[in-house]
């Protein structure tokens, strides 16, 4: 989701392409007032990827950003007021064939339904959702999303399985207000590395609060750990012990953050001892395995040549891009 003000247009589609290079697939930006929705539409014609618009209680804006061509509408129908305002919401939705996802958040729930579980569980949180679809499926439209976000990640798995046994529809998944970069990165892959691993999500946003260029980043990284992504570099390195005759971390994180701009599917391996560090290497597409100030550079398997301690990660990293360009020549 971009952190920008919508209604500052150069500054939104700026950090949607930084977001899209970083390999974002699809964007949700604010929509607080009359004056974002209307910007949205500029930012939707200009935008390199699929725009969603994040819509609360004003039917206005919905159909000012339907009208301006957006791609899908993050929008509770239950939270916009009378019938009439909904139907006017899916009517204009339909003939767009756009679709509406239902984000339900624990820290919002209905005062109806706290008061009937007592605090936001997942089962309130899975009636919430179901409540807003209902109206929706009265109003024949079933172009729907569903999200149930929390900031507990039990709660989380718990609302998501429990919704999957009881509806076909696509489900955005995430773990809401998840924290910084560090304990948000931890909680994200544990939850969302569940509910995919159980074959539950369509599509997801790693909430994290810092640079969403980071959310990005993490989000691809679960993916790829679960095989369910191939895009860039899959990073190998050993947690480091006294084996350990060369400056490990020094290399690993020079040569991570190098490589972060591939956009070719390779795994790429820095290890460094002779136990496992020999194996790892030869493993992956390129990889390094250190001795005693000097270590192996391995290509698919075959050493290439012994490389000083001082020249690991110039080589690691030209042999990369080699392979990485060859990819690139051979499809095209």
């Amino acid at each position: 989701m971009c952190s920008t003000d919508t209604r500052d247009v150069v500054s939104t589609l700026g950090q949607i392409g930084r977001l899209a290079e970083g390999g974002c697939e699809i964007v949700r930006c604010a929509v607080p007032d009359m004056a974002a929705a209307e910007a949205l539409g500029e930012i939707k014609r200009q935008s390199p990827i699929p725009v969603i618009a994040d819509i609360h209680f004003d039917y206005k804006l919905a159909l000012t950003v339907l009208d301006g061509g957006i791609d899908g509408l993050r929008l509770n129908p239950g939270n916009i007021g009378e019938r009439w305002k909904v139907e006017e919401v899916v009517k204009a939705a339909r003939e767009r064939l756009v679709p509406i996802r239902i984000g339900v958040n624990a820290g919002s729930l209905e005062k109806e339904l706290l008061a009937k579980y007592g605090h936001p569980t997942a089962a309130a949180m899975v009636e919430s959702a179901l409540g807003h679809v209902r109206i929706l499926e009265e109003l024949g439209y079933d172009q729907i999303k569903i999200s149930l976000k929390a900031s507990d990640v039990p709660k989380t798995v718990e609302a998501y399985r429990l919704l999957a046994r009881q509806v076909d529809y696509p489900l955005h998944i995430g773990i809401t207000e998840a924290g910084t970069v560090f304990s948000g990165t931890i909680k994200s892959a544990v939850g969302l590395g569940i509910l995919l691993a159980d074959g539950i999500g369509d599509t997801l946003r790693v909430s994290l609060t810092g640079d969403p260029f980071d959310e990005v980043r993490v989000g691809f990284e679960i993916l790829k750990a679960l095989g369910l992504r191939q895009r860039g570099v899959n990073f190998v390195s050993c947690p480091t012990c006294g084996r350990c005759q060369i400056n490990l971390i020094g290399v690993a994180e020079e040569v991570e953050q190098r490589l972060a701009a591939i956009e070719a599917p390779l795994t790429v391996a820095v290890m460094g001892c002779v136990v496992n560090g020999p194996g790892e290497a030869r493993e992956a597409d390129v990889g390094i395995a250190g001795g005693r100030g000097e270590g192996l550079l391995f290509r698919h398997g075959e050493i290439v040549r012994k490389v000083p301690e001082n020249e690991m990660a110039d080589a690691l990293v030209a042999e990369v891009e080699k392979m990485a360009n060859e990819k690139t020549n051979h499809r095209g």
